[in-house]
């Protein structure tokens, strides 16, 4: 039952994935979520974000916003990145998972889900067929409140660490010493 909860992989941030071994292995295409993925909730995008998208562009590979997020933060946040996006996706509906990737182009089986929440960016990457990567959500320093909604995202992946078959099955893609 928790199954479609569960990331193939978790990694401390977006900066800790091994984006070269992705693109070795023949994924092509990556959809990540924004709010507390990328930036802090409600934050614009930061140099060192607008550089990273480039930089995976640069390796070759599609990306595509997916937000719940009305469409004039969307916007704002992709100012400098200049990505295509969907807001209002309605997560964790698989449809606007689904339009991601036919918006990239690519094969489902070529793109990878990027988020911070398991109830949306990974089970609806998950029921849409793709694989996904769960990041730890950015928190401000001295930042305490974290909602109801963390507390069963931490039961969940205490779940998922003593599930040896679910976990780690994009293999070993986080960057050493990171």
């Amino acid at each position: 039952m928790l199954k479609e909860f569960y990331p193939y992989e978790y990694a401390r941030n977006v900066f800790a994935i091994d984006y070269k071994k992705l693109a070795q292995m023949g994924y092509t295409g990556l959809i990540f979520d924004v709010d507390n993925t990328l930036v802090h909730h409600g934050d614009d995008s930061t140099p060192k974000v607008d550089s990273f998208f480039a930089w995976l562009h640069k390796l070759g590979f599609k990306t595509i916003l997916l937000s719940d997020n009305e469409k004039s933060r969307v916007e704002r946040f992709n100012k400098n990145i200049r990505t295509q996006y969907i807001c209002d996706a309605g997560k964790p509906d698989p449809k606007g998972f689904l339009k991601a990737v036919e918006l990239l182009g690519e094969p489902k089986d070529k793109v990878v889900c990027i988020g911070d929440q398991i109830v949306t960016d990974i089970k609806g990457a998950n029921n849409a067929g793709l694989a996904s990567i769960l990041v730890h959500f950015i928190r401000l320093p001295g930042e305490k409140h974290i909602g109801k909604r963390r507390y069963i995202e931490y039961f969940v992946m205490w779940t998922w660490k003593h599930r040896r078959k679910y976990r780690h099955r994009l293999g070993d893609i986080l960057r050493s010493g990171k």
